[in-house]
Order: structure tokens, then C-alpha cells, then sequence
């Protein structure tokens, strides 16, 4: 049986083909730049078949960017399971910043769902997870506000990738999160139990 066959009779295959195509041109060419021309072309569909399955750009751009969310959703997880395995501390997040910034899609990805946010209301409570998330990462350790502080300095490096295409340090990330961080609330190194605290 033909591909084009196999496409036409499974529709969701061939509306995530279209959403795929539509958050990897975001990544490249940015949201506004995206359109049912360059989306129907990039997943080798007709272009009539962008607007079957999606009533507007904007519907088919949310699908995308929502996409992306949820490969950064997915990173995520993998930084709570190595947080959990190694412990919180500024070196083992810096480490894990470092390789990240490695990821240069990646990095794109999640920049580019942070600046739709920044435009698009609608998106903004789903950048907000994101960020939500790595702040109930650190918040048992170390407080809600040493938490967040670390999550707006996490956010800033990323920017700063993209503003300066060049990472910072790895020495450099892990003494600012020293700082921010300071002591934990708690030891969350694995195989120790935490102190008891002073009277």
C-alpha cells in the first residue's frame, strides 16, 4: 500500500505530521514566520490539508507551540528523575543547565514557546507550568522564594544563549546558584537523612 494511501485513511497520523512540521519551523523561522504554505511543505502533505485539519494559523500555530511545551514538559521530567537521583545542589543543576544549553533545539524550542507566551495570553498559563515546574523541583530544599530566584536566573541564562550565541560558564552558573540558593532548608543528598533541626 502506498504512503500517501496509508496517510489518507489514518487522519490523526496525518495531523500530527502537520503539527510536527509547524513546531519545527517555529524552532527555525520563529512563529510569525510560519504558514500553511511552508507547513504543508515541510510534512509533504497538500496544502489544502493544513486548513482540513486546522480552521486558522493561529489554531494550527497553538497546536505546534503546544508540541513544543510538551517536549520541554518531557525534559523536564528527565531533570526531576537526575535531581532526585543525585540530589539538589547548585552543582548538580548546573550540570544539568550546561547540558541543556548543549541541546540547541532544544534551547530554541523553549524560547520560543516563552515568546509566543510573551505575545499570545493564551499561552502565557502554559508558559507558567513550565516555570511552575522547576520551581516545585527546588522548592522542598530550598523555600518558595530562593526557588523562584533560581527559576528567573535559570530563565535569564537561557536568554542569554540565544541574545549572545555563546553559553555562559558552567563555574559561572553554578557560584551565581550558590549564591542564590545558599543553604538547603533541607538535606536532600541521596543515602543521608536530613539533620534535625536546632531547638
Amino acid at each position: 500500500m502506498a504512503e500517501s494511501t496509508r496517510r489518507r485513511r489514518d487522519p490523526e497520523a496525518r495531523r500530527r505530521e502537520i503539527v510536527t512540521a509547524a513546531a519545527e519551523l517555529i524552532v527555525e523561522v520563529g512563529v510569525d514566520g510560519v504558514t500553511h504554505r511552508l507547513v504543508a511543505a515541510r510534512a509533504g502533505v497538500p496544502l489544502g490539508a493544513t486548513t482540513q485539519y486546522f480552521d486558522t494559523l493561529d489554531d494550527l500555530r497553538t497546536a505546534a507551540l503546544r508540541a513544543l511545551a510538551d517536549e520541554v514538559d518531557a525534559r523536564l521530567d528527565g531533570v526531576r528523575i537526575a535531581l532526585t537521583e543525585r540530589g539538589v545542589s547548585p552543582a548538580v543543576i548546573a550540570d544539568l543547565i550546561a547540558d541543556g544549553l548543549d541541546d540547541a533545539r532544544a534551547v530554541k524550542a523553549d524560547r520560543a514557546v516563552v515568546t509566543a507566551a510573551v505575545h499570545d495570553p493564551r499561552l502565557r498559563k502554559l508558559a507558567r507550568h513550565l516555570s511552575e515546574q522547576l520551581v516545585s523541583f527546588l522548592e522542598p530544599t530550598y523555600g518558595r522564594d530562593r526557588a523562584t530566584a533560581a527559576m528567573i536566573f535559570i530563565d535569564g541564562v537561557m536568554w542569554s544563549t540565544q541574545i549572545r550565541d555563546t553559553a555562559l560558564d558552567r563555574p559561572f552558573i553554578e557560584t551565581v546558584l550558590t549564591q542564590l540558593l545558599g543553604m538547603p532548608e533541607t538535606d536532600t543528598t541521596p543515602g543521608r537523612t536530613a539533620a534535625p533541626s536546632a531547638p
